[in-house]
């Protein structure tokens, strides 16, 4: 996974995550993140992007619910489009079939901070604990 594809506030706190698991998690977020924000702007996917996308869809569902009840205090007290959340980000952004659901898709965008806001809060937590 390339390292320029991580957000660079969550590279800094992933430094501190001994957690393989959570590490490998985060990465592939990024990858879906950067995945979203490409296939938006360009208001359409290539076969690459569906290929990634089909990839990345099936890893992180399968492995979303292990991270889930932890998200999900974070993701509730975060905003999309500037109201409280009110589904899960990280879900509603698995939702669509294919990658090309994204492209265009505002609704999508607006959900990609939820989620973000919710990662690195988390993040933050497991690794300073006594300043949460």
């Amino acid at each position: 996974m390339p390292e320029q594809a991580i957000n660079l506030f969550t590279r800094a706190i992933l430094k501190q995550v001994g957690d393989p698991d959570l590490r490998e998690f985060v990465m592939r977020w990024d990858v879906l993140e950067f995945l979203v924000i490409r296939v938006f702007r360009a208001k359409a996917a290539s076969r690459e992007d569906e290929d990634e996308y089909r990839q990345l869809r099936t890893w992180l569902s399968t492995n979303y619910s292990r991270w889930q009840a932890a998200l999900t205090p974070y993701w509730e007290q975060a905003r999309v489009a500037g109201e409280p959340a009110k589904q899960d980000p990280f879900l509603f952004l698995l939702s669509g079939s294919t990658s090309g659901w994204f492209a265009g898709n505002w609704a999508a965008m607006q959900h990609l901070p939820a989620a973000r806001e919710a990662l690195n809060q988390f993040l933050i937590d497991r690794v300073s604990p006594e300043l949460s």
